[in-house]
């Protein structure tokens, strides 16, 4: 026999309280990999996953690019002060950031609960070196030389970022999507 769901409260009135912070850290874990910070410890790794599963992720919800943009800046800030013992990087910290929040957008359950779908267009492509290495391939001439995740600064950042958007913008994609079409094409 079917339910007939109609009469069935709202499927978040059942969730479990635990639920969504569960799920939450589950997508903290499986977006950073230790090999997603690559030749730094273990240790930070770990201390990013923990920052992150208890990150606010409303605060994200935001359509207005600016107000996003000074949410991540605090946000990265906040995670690199908890990355200095072991001498993390700005860049560290926002690709951590950045891989976290992509994978908030593509998971269900977060990206319905905290809203993240407003804030799509305003998402960061996570940079590392096969995502600099296909900026670089398109826009070389204008686009400063890649050093590693470890050297990125705001600006440079910023930089690799605005090239994203443009490269997103005729496929008609967020540019925080692009990752997944350069790793899977690493051609």
């Amino acid at each position: 026999m079917l339910i007939n769901s109609a009469v069935l409260p709202p499927y978040e009135n059942r969730m479990r309280r635990d639920f969504i912070p569960t799920v939450q850290h589950k997508v903290a874990i499986s977006a950073l990999p230790v090999s997603a910070l690559r030749g730094n410890l273990a240790g930070m790794t770990a201390i990013a996953r923990d920052f992150l599963r208890v990150l606010d992720l409303g605060q994200f919800a935001v359509s207005n690019p600016e107000r996003f943009r000074d949410r991540l800046d605090g946000a990265t800030d906040l995670l690199l002060a908890e990355l200095r013992t072991y001498s993390g990087s700005w860049g560290v910290a926002r690709k951590a950031l950045n891989l976290f929040l992509r994978d908030s957008l593509y998971n269900v359950y977060l990206q319905k609960r905290f809203k993240l779908h407003r804030a799509e267009r305003c998402f960061e492509v996570p940079l590392d070196g096969v995502v600099a290495k296909k900026l670089r391939t398109r826009f070389h001439r204008a686009l400063p030389a890649w050093r590693g995740v470890k050297y990125l600064d705001p600006d440079l950042s910023s930089a690799y970022q605005d090239f994203a958007t443009e490269w997103a913008r005729p496929l008609d994609i967020s540019r925080v999507h692009l990752d997944i079409y350069f790793w899977a094409r690493r051609d």
